[in-house]
């Protein structure tokens, strides 16, 4: 069982950066892969980013490739996205997710076991 807690979400004007963190608890963390999403107020939870159990293949989602990166360190049991270049678009609730003994996650959050909470990033106009 993995428990996932984020942070580092807040307020930001539109051009800005932010780094989310998803801290994980449990000895399975280096064999998951790794995803972030995001929900918007009335619409779908979407994907963002994923990164596999070694941090050696990532994937973004094309609203956010070259301005978001993912990355992981295995040794302090978190999962990262660096943010720049926010747009008003980007304002949602974002989270981590854990796909255990998997080596790549995928697109879809129903195939992702553990979550965390959320955290909630609001960019400005």
């Amino acid at each position: 069982q993995v428990q996932l807690v984020e942070s580092g979400g807040g307020l930001v004007q539109a051009g800005g950066s932010l780094r989310l963190s998803c801290a994980a608890s449990g000895r399975t963390f280096s064999s998951c892969a790794m995803g972030w999403f995001r929900q918007a107020p009335g619409k779908e939870r979407e994907f963002v980013a994923t990164i596999s159990w070694s941090g050696s293949s990532t994937y973004y989602a094309e609203s956010v490739k070259g301005r978001f990166t993912i990355s992981r360190d295995n040794a302090k049991n978190t999962v990262y996205l660096q943010m720049n270049s926010l747009k008003p678009e980007d304002t949602a609730v974002y989270y981590c997710a854990g796909r255990p003994s998997t080596y790549y996650g995928g697109t879809n959050p129903g195939v992702y076991d553990y979550w965390g909470q959320g955290t909630q990033v609001t960019v400005s106009s």
